[in-house]
């Protein structure tokens, strides 16, 4: 997969999106005997689009920001923001 057509599946509308062309994630298998960078790229040929696919049954969409705070950091910040509403 090389840089353009990351960008176009980077394109994807949840909104439109045929979702009988995505995959489940939970049901992609990574070898965890390979590296960190070799894992991504199982990841990603299995998943097809790595930024949009099924998760839990749930059409997932992921986007990354210019930040250099970690996602954990960020997870963390939500679920504070989301404290006494029953979510977290």
């Amino acid at each position: 997969m090389n840089r353009a057509e990351l960008e176009e599946l980077k394109k994807v509308d949840i909104r439109t999106v045929d979702v009988s062309a995505l995959e489940d994630i939970e049901k992609i298998e990574i070898d965890s005997s390979l590296s960190a960078g070799e894992r991504w790229l199982d990841f990603a040929k299995k998943v097809k689009n790595p930024f949009c696919f099924i998760c839990n049954g749930m059409v997932v969409k992921v986007s990354y920001s210019e930040t250099k705070e970690s996602l954990e950091n960020k997870l963390v910040q939500l679920c504070t923001s989301m404290e006494g509403q029953g979510f977290c």
